[in-house]
């Protein structure tokens, strides 16, 4: 799978509105969080706009740019100093956690779609064990910092994996991490203990 153009089709896609809600806030925080990333945005949207200009015939609806705002604190909204996450849900420190095991805690946000969006917190040298999954998994780091098989990922950093990537991430050893995740599928865990956690995350699905 080649990560580099994955991740350049997520960003051409959010630059483009074709995105879900959760890929949208999560490729938001990545935007907020990784300058290089918002600078592509950037190139994308103006080159969405010179297309949408350069189609003269395409028929537009006679609005004005008020129409397209829900409230007066548009300005807040457009503004890049403005945190996704924090925005969305508040600041990471009054999460409610809810832990799966030690050292390894998840919180899922009230988003309706087929994706499934959720915070991960792990702790210092925590690790989850070797897994794949059924379909694309995205990790964006908002705090802290992780390893696996494939490199260190760093605040701001993104990782997507598809199904036939392996990896057990384990948490730095000095703070762990925090991070935004997206599964389009469910995890499908490997080794001595995968026949178990793969019966466990079969049953957890009935009550998501």
């Amino acid at each position: 799978m080649n990560g580099t153009v994955t991740r350049n089709q997520l960003i051409f896609d959010y630059a483009a509105g074709k995105l879900g809600p959760s890929k949208s806030i999560f490729t938001s925080a990545y935007l907020y969080l990784n300058s290089k990333a918002s600078e592509l945005n950037q190139t994308f949207e103006s080159m969405l706009g010179d297309d949408l200009i350069n189609n003269e015939n395409v028929p537009t609806s006679n609005l004005k740019f008020t129409d397209c705002l829900k409230s007066n604190d548009y300005k807040e909204k457009a503004s890049k100093n403005v945190d996704p996450i924090t925005k969305l849900l508040g600041p990471l420190s009054d999460i409610k956690w809810k832990q799966i095991y030690k050292g390894f805690s998840e919180f899922n946000p009230k988003i309706n779609d087929e994706d499934e969006l959720k915070l991960i917190k792990m702790e210092p040298g925590a690790s989850i064990p070797i897994h794949s999954h059924g379909g694309k998994e995205y990790i964006l780091v908002l705090d802290g910092s992780f390893c696996d098989e494939y490199g260190k990922y760093s605040k701001g950093d993104i990782q997507i994996n598809d199904q036939q990537i392996k990896h057990t991430p384990i948490a730095c050893q000095d703070e762990g991490c925090v991070c935004l995740s997206i599964t389009e599928k469910d995890a499908i865990f490997f080794g001595r203990f995968g026949s178990f956690l793969n019966l466990f995350t079969f049953i957890k699905s009935f009550f998501k």
